[in-house]
This record gives C-alpha cells, structure tokens and sequence, in this order.
C-alpha cells in the first residue's frame, strides 16, 4: 500500500471510532482502539515506537515516542485536546524528518465533527 492508500484505511478507523462513541475520551483509549482495529485489517503497524534521535557525535535512544507507525510509512498521531495548535502540527513535521516518512496524520478525536480534527501532514511527499 502507498501513503495515502495507509492514510484512507487509517482515517475509514478513526471515523468509525468517533462515529460510535464521540469526543471526550482519553488519547490513550482512543488509541488502543484505533490499534484493535487496525489489528483486524491484517495491516502492520508499531506502537508507541521509541525513535532515537542523532546529533552529531550524539544518539539519543528516544527522541520521541510515535503513537503508530504504519507500514513503516505514515505516522499517526491521535491527541484529544480542546483544538490542535500550530505546535501539534510542527511536531508530526519534526516526527517525519526525523523518520525520514512521507506522511502523518494528527487526530484529534475531541471534536463535533471528526473531520475538523484531522491534518494531513506531508514531508517530501
């Protein structure tokens, strides 16, 4: 599958998710059902993968934690937060170059209308 054919099957599971039980829940419930459900496609995918960073002579084990990382080739970060900021959208660019990955998708599931809670983030894509 190609980026945005990952992205299709991963939003087609987050509108599904937020269709039946909305906003308000905890990032971490939205998560591990987002990953049953992901689970079930038969798709592979990591989650919450360290990431070491490199600065120079540096490695860092951990420069941050992705939420998912599917087929290696789009990351998926959900939050449940009152609206995304600027930042939000910052760090999934930051996630990407330092994966070297294309695309990410920033979710926030706390939202009327799931698809005013969903940025499409490209890196060289």
């Amino acid at each position: 599958m190609n980026e945005n054919e990952i992205a299709t099957s991963a939003l087609d599971i987050c509108f599904k998710i937020h269709k039946q039980y909305g906003p308000g829940l905890f990032e971490s419930v939205y998560e591990e059902i987002f990953c049953h459900e992901l689970a079930k496609t038969g798709i592979p995918f990591k989650r919450q993968q360290g990431i070491p960073l490199i600065h120079e002579e540096i490695k860092m084990d951990i420069g941050f934690r992705a939420d998912v990382i599917i087929e290696n080739k789009v990351i998926i970060e959900i939050k449940s937060i009152e609206s995304l900021a600027e930042i939000h959208v910052k760090q999934v660019l930051t996630y990407l170059k330092l994966t070297n990955l294309k695309l990410g998708l920033l979710i926030n599931f706390n939202v009327v209308f799931l698809k005013d809670g969903i940025k499409r983030i490209a890196n060289k894509l």
